[in-house]
């Protein structure tokens, strides 16, 4: 994985602190991870010059709020949106404190075994995601040129808690730090969840045999339904086999098409040619 990592300025977060912790698949399940992510970062994964469209994304890893898979739901992605001439950036986001105890409490939580605790942390969780996430927009928006990134073309992919991230950031952070589009890939909402005015453009992707089940489902529904109901753009992808955290590994599911056709959503939008 690349080791550039630009800091993100977050009010009351120091950026020298100790690094995060990597996590090996033989813990995580989720190939490369990292726990005790105390600062969030930009790790860039810049296009040929020669091919570059101008669009940009932020990639956001998902993992329970404890881990970040940064690699099937953050490098891989990254590089492969690269080859398309996409600027993308990995955000490793601020997580909940995580001692190598707790991997073994991990697996049940990855597993959708432990709801009660995930609501209780989410709600901070979810604050702290929306603030990295809008940290995140506004130091692309601002290096623009350096960047060569159109700055109204600014997405926003997240994994699972990535997506319930991007999401927050949409409809919780400051208008002028929102992305122009986003792609939640299984993501949960919260409850009470409700869409911005005017939500930018939202691609959605999960499979039907999810492990969160029920929440999952009805999470997916209401983003959908809200969008719907705000007349604003929304595409949707159901596949019947994937479970959760397909990501970009290959498994020979259905749900091995969603970046395809994430792609052919953006020519669509004219975010890619």
């Amino acid at each position: 994985m690349s080791t550039v990592r630009i800091p993100l300025p977050v009010p009351g977060v120091d950026p020298n602190g100790a690094e995060p912790i990597p996590v090996p698949q033989a813990d995580s399940g989720w190939h490369l991870s990292l726990r005790n992510v105390l600062a969030p970062t930009l790790t860039p994964f810049l296009p040929d010059p020669a091919t570059a469209t101008g669009t940009s994304v932020i990639v956001c890893p998902g993992g329970g709020w404890h881990l970040l898979a940064v690699e099937n739901e953050g490098e891989w992605v990254a590089r492969a949106l690269a080859e398309q001439g996409v600027a993308a950036f990995v955000l490793q986001y601020r997580t909940e404190p995580t001692s190598a105890e707790d991997l073994a409490r991990l697996r049940s939580v990855r597993a959708s075994e432990d709801l009660a605790y995930l609501s209780q942390i989410e709600p901070p969780a979810r604050a702290r995601g929306a603030e990295d996430g809008a940290a995140a927009v506004r130091h692309l928006r601002e290096n623009a040129e350096h960047y060569q990134i159109d700055p109204h073309r600014i997405g926003m992919l997240g994994f699972s808690a990535g997506g319930h991230l991007a999401l927050a950031t949409t409809a919780l952070g400051p208008a002028d730090a929102r992305p122009d589009w986003i792609a939640p890939i299984y993501p949960v909402a919260w409850p009470g969840f409700e869409p911005p005015d005017s939500p930018p453009p939202v691609f959605l992707a999960f499979a039907s045999d999810d492990d969160l089940g029920p929440v999952l489902m009805e999470s997916v529904r209401t983003i959908y339904r809200g969008w719907l109901d705000a007349g604003a753009p929304a595409e949707i992808h159901a596949y019947e086999r994937g479970g959760h955290g397909f990501g970009f590994e290959q498994q020979g599911a259905p749900s091995d098409r969603w970046f395809a056709e994430l792609l052919r959503w953006m020519q669509g939008r004219g975010l890619l040619p």
